[in-house]
């Protein structure tokens, strides 16, 4: 993960549901072109947004079998509210159903308990080394990456992280 738009994670329950926060600061580059004189948080980043708080959703419920967990389909996606800076959009993400290799999740992102955007996603998982056995340091490495990166998300992680 390259960046993330998850300040937080306030509320985990792995295999049901995640909550978390994305706190937009004005102090963010992408504002001064989306837009100029009337900077929000795009659209595909509030999308991104559910889409990571699902992500750990899944990492946390099979505690980090897998090194690589992506978007594969969005569905059903409805925004209907701007996020502005200096406010907290909560994120919310719920496994409706999944199988050995996708996660059905049902989330939505709200502003002052008003819905700003939600979506259906599915996401994939696996690991790299099922297709090379010689990536089977790449995903260790990444699962410990996002091990590090989950306990400064969740002060609530009870996972063993190394550094």
């Amino acid at each position: 993960m390259r960046f993330s738009l998850i300040d937080r994670i306030t509320e985990l329950q792995p295999g049901e549901q995640i909550r978390a926060v994305k706190v937009v600061s004005l102090a963010e580059e992408y504002l001064a072109d989306h837009f100029p004189n009337f900077p929000v948080l795009p659209g595909v980043m509030m999308l991104e947004a559910m889409t990571q708080s699902g992500a750990w959703l899944v990492r946390a419920s099979e505690d980090f079998a897998h090194s690589i967990v992506t978007l594969k389909e969005a569905r059903n996606i409805k925004y209907a509210d701007f996020v502005a800076p200096g406010r907290t959009l909560k994120l919310s993400a719920e496994i409706l159903d999944q199988d050995e290799r996708t996660t059905k999740l049902k989330t939505q992102g709200t502003i002052d308990d008003h819905v700003a955007v939600s979506a259906r996603l599915i996401l994939e998982r696996y690991n790299l080394r099922d297709d090379d056995p010689r990536q089977t340091t790449t995903d260790e490495r990444v699962i410990r990456s996002m091990r590090e990166l989950f306990a400064t998300l969740y002060r609530g992680a009870e996972y063993n992280v190394t550094f």
